[in-house]
């Protein structure tokens, strides 16, 4: 698979991913594909949709900010 900016070649790689919304949000060791020439971060489709699940799990916590690992499943 190539990279959609610059068409290099990917990488499995876990990354962090970050989303500021009232809340800053964290989640690390996200299954991601890294590009190997320009560093741009992609996410399958299942991948996607669990961060927007986790996202909206914890969006109003009472934390300024929260940093949670990557799962599976939402509980």
């Amino acid at each position: 698979m190539n990279c959609f900016m610059c068409k290099g070649d990917l990488e499995n790689k876990n990354t962090t991913f970050m989303v500021e919304l009232d809340n800053c949000i964290i989640i690390k060791n996200v299954p991601s594909q890294v590009c190997k020439q320009c560093g741009e971060v992609s996410y399958s489709n299942e991948v996607a949709k669990q961060l927007e699940r986790l996202v909206n799990s914890v969006r109003n916590a009472i934390t300024e900010i929260t940093v949670i690992n990557y799962t599976e499943k939402v509980a």
